[in-house]
């Protein structure tokens, strides 16, 4: 039957999407009551909704296309991206100052987002047509180049976080495609000795920027007499987590969000903000949310039947799992402050929307698992 790999759906992979979606929309409200700004000039609820309900119709798209589909289009995706990212950086250089979106009336479309995708399943595919060939250097530079081809254009809007997931993926991908560990090590260590020389050129060239090394020091080394800035953000955030208690103060009650000394509490701060109103069960809930939505991919990556549906589900599972890792260590003051969101929970439609065509792919490899490959 022509729709009989629907029965295989992933219901708990959905579910576990869904309640982070909902929980991360409920969030938002709280974070932004009473703010005439962000409640009617920009209603940022509104707009995750929208943006929820687009990300689930397009989760379904691709769940029903057979994942190796994109195998044969990967050439066009990567220089679809490409292009795109190129003219990303001319338009908004050129008008906003800026090259991470394009910008209409309505909306803010991020491109380095849907990048991630693409990543995914474009080194993916490399991976798995050179699975046994993936011991010879000459492959492994290979991708290396391939990744950098996407990466530097997003390095140079400037958005250095997004470019480390980016080069994450292609490393992680690159361990599961058959690399020894000895190998994979020695390839680890030259790109530490490579930065480590080449940082004073990327400073001087723009590549790293001087308020990315200020975040890194404040980390390090923060000053206690800071009202504002990097260190102001992040004891709001730790004062938020730890007033918060087991139960919270209660939803739309916290005195941190609702009198807005925490910053950006619907964005890179909001599991600061869950913690506070909703304590440490609601904080707790999040985590485990996450879990099980990496687990449940990491799942479709064992039971695959082909490298390819593997190397797919271990990049989603990387994706959402590293920008949840670096977002809860930001918020426990445990690593520096990055930019980067919390996956299905923070407010931002192009990640949304991405990283729900990202659990598709997922659904897609699980719903064929069992399909006999031609």
């Amino acid at each position: 039957m022509k729709f009989s790999h629907w029965r295989y759906f992933d219901f708990w992979l959905l579910g576990s999407v869904l309640a982070l979606t909902i929980l991360g929309i409920t969030m938002i409200s709280s974070a932004v009551a009473g703010n005439y700004e962000l409640t009617v000039t920009t209603p940022l609820v509104q707009r995750q909704i929208i943006f929820a309900g687009i990300g689930l119709v397009f989760l379904l798209i691709v769940a029903n296309i057979d994942y190796r589909i994109w195998g044969s289009l990967s050439t066009t995706l990567y220089i679809g991206i490409i292009i795109t990212l190129i003219a990303l950086n001319i338009i908004g250089a050129a008008l906003f100052g800026s090259a991470r979106w394009f910008r209409s009336t309505l909306v803010f479309i991020q491109p380095s987002e849907f990048a991630k995708i693409v990543m995914i399943l474009t080194m993916g595919n490399y991976f798995a047509t050179h699975f046994h060939q993936m011991d010879q250097s000459k492959w492994v530079i290979r991708s290396f180049l391939m990744a950098m081809g996407i990466t530097i254009w997003v390095i140079l809007q400037p958005n250095l976080s997004t470019s480390i997931v980016l080069m994450v993926l292609w490393f992680v991908q690159l361990w599961f495609s058959g690399v020894s560990i000895k190998l994979l090590a020695s390839y680890f260590l030259a790109a530490i000795v490579i930065i480590a020389v080449s940082f004073p050129l990327l400073v001087e060239f723009g590549v790293i920027h001087q308020y990315q090394l200020d975040r890194v020091m404040t980390f390090l080394s923060p000053d206690p007499n800071a009202r504002y800035g990097d260190t102001y953000n992040i004891e709001q955030a730790l004062i938020s987590i730890g007033s918060g208690g087991i139960f919270g103060q209660g939803y739309g009650q916290g005195s941190q969000v609702q009198l807005r000394f925490l910053k950006v509490r619907w964005s890179d701060f909001i599991f600061s903000a869950t913690a506070h109103e909703l304590g440490l069960i609601g904080a707790s809930l999040i985590m485990l949310l996450v879990f099980a939505i990496v687990l449940r991919c990491i799942y479709a990556a064992k039971v695959s039947r082909d490298v390819y549906g593997s190397l797919i589900s271990y990049g989603v599972a990387t994706l959402i799992a590293f920008q949840a890792f670096v977002n809860f260590g930001v918020n426990l003051n445990m690593l520096p402050a990055t930019g980067l969101t919390l996956p299905f929970v923070s407010y931002g439609g192009s990640s949304l929307v991405a990283n729900m065509i990202a659990i598709g792919l997922v659904e897609s490899v699980i719903m064929r698992h069992n399909i006999i490959q031609v």
